[in-house]
């Protein structure tokens, strides 16, 4: 079975996550969307709102779990049992901060990193970005998903 890991702190999910999550679907048997905590970002939501948002917009999506982790990604994905971890690049300042990372997984866990790359209408954007929209009451409905009814 291949599967992957898709870590990140999505506070919140954007339009550009998941694009990458429903292009690295046909790719793997499962893919686990794993919440974790970034201490160098200030969360606009709490982990159990954002777990929330995500079992609501794949809901009818079985090859996809949510869940939370703490600790190294790489742990993480010995833990689930996941030869791969997906991340999203926007630009090459990701893939710079990226790549090192991906390296060290792969010489200390055997874990390789699959790079994909947003789509160019969604490249400009970001959670911070949101974020700042969000903390100063704009309108987010183009950058966010609509959460299913």
């Amino acid at each position: 079975m291949k599967r992957a890991i898709l870590p990140g702190s999505f506070d919140p999910f954007t339009r550009g996550h998941l694009s990458i999550v429903m292009r690295a679907l046909p790719l793997f048997d499962q893919i686990v969307i794993a919440v974790g905590h970034n201490s160098d970002k200030a969360p606009m939501n709490p982990i159990a709102h954002r777990l929330e948002i995500l079992e609501q917009l794949f809901k009818n999506e079985s090859k996809i779990s949510i869940t939370q982790y703490s600790g190294l990604t790489m742990d993480f994905c010995k833990k689930q049992q996941a030869q791969f971890i997906v991340r999203g690049l926007r630009n090459a300042q990701d893939f710079n901060y990226e790549q090192p990372i991906a390296q060290t997984n792969l010489e200390l866990g055997g874990i390789e990193t699959i790079f994909m790359s947003s789509e160019p209408h969604l490249s400009h954007l970001s959670s911070t970005i949101v974020r700042d929209i969000a903390k100063h009451g704009g309108d987010l409905h183009s950058f966010i998903p609509e959460i299913p009814q």
